[in-house]
């Protein structure tokens, strides 16, 4: 379970932007489009999408695991995001999918990622308690939820120690400020009001990313037409469009930054 111990320290743990199938699998896909080893134009949510339609990739009680194989090599990777409300995803047990682990599967890993997921399978069926998760408040409690999960797995050979090795990291994270990078991922969410068709409102707390996209609002404006855009290394996904009066739209977005020290 490397891959997805790996996500849940590295800060791909997200909390999806609505219950629908479709956008939420998109929403994932963008995030692993993000890193930085991730060719540029890889169509992961294309990848992922039509794979979905041949196979449901629902497990039951609760959880799904989609995939995407591609023909380069690379590290396995993997997002994890979670639906408070659920997700109508077809399932074989017809619950609605609270856990979505999505995997990104280098031509060189395919032996790799079928450990994983066996792994995930088994331990997910004997541990994972969907009623537990239901009660869940924010993206820590699942965090750590999954991570027991994984330290009480006997058959992940030396995965405990790992676990509680992020488990005390998560503990100081939580102690800073929510900009804070996590192990070289910066997520930030922001919103930007849209009137008089070119006309923009940028809302976040991040001075930074203020100024970036103040000097980039016509970037924004892309986002009309695309699920995601990249300004000056940072990934801006859409999350959600809000129609008002007097034609004037509220566009929920997700940015992304990797530090550079991610990038070796």
């Amino acid at each position: 379970m490397d891959a997805l111990l790996d996500a849940l320290q590295e800060g791909r743990l997200i909390e999806l932007p609505d219950n629908d199938k479709i956008n939420s699998l998109r929403f994932l896909s963008h995030i692993l489009e993000a890193v930085p080893s991730v060719p540029a134009n890889t169509d992961i949510a294309g990848l992922v999408l039509k794979r979905e339609e041949n196979i449901n990739t629902a497990l039951g009680k609760g959880i799904a695991v989609p995939h995407a194989r591609v023909p380069f090599e690379g590290d396995l990777l993997c997002a994890v995001g979670w639906s408070p409300s659920g997700i109508n995803y077809n399932a074989p047990d017809n619950e609605p999918v609270h856990i979505v682990i999505m995997y990104l599967v280098p031509i060189n890993q395919r032996n790799t990622y079928l450990k994983e997921i066996s792994n995930i399978a088994r331990a997910m069926i004997e541990l994972y308690n969907e009623k537990t998760i239901k009660t869940f408040e924010d993206l820590n409690d699942v965090r750590n939820y999954l991570l027991d999960i994984i330290s009480n797995a006997k058959e992940i050979i030396g995965a405990e120690a790992r676990a509680r090795m992020i488990r005390l990291e998560i503990k100081d994270i939580e102690t800073v400020s929510k900009a804070q990078p996590i192990s070289g991922i910066q997520i930030e969410l922001f919103n930007f009001i849209s009137f008089n068709n070119d006309q923009l409102i940028i809302l976040t707390q991040n001075p930074e990313l203020l100024d970036l996209l103040e000097k980039n609002k016509n970037e924004l404006l892309f986002l009309y037409r695309k699920d995601s855009i990249e300004i000056n290394g940072w990934r801006i996904i859409k999350r959600a469009v809000f129609n008002y009066q007097a034609n004037r739209e509220l566009i929920e977005c997700v940015a992304v930054k990797f530090s550079a020290d991610s990038k070796n």
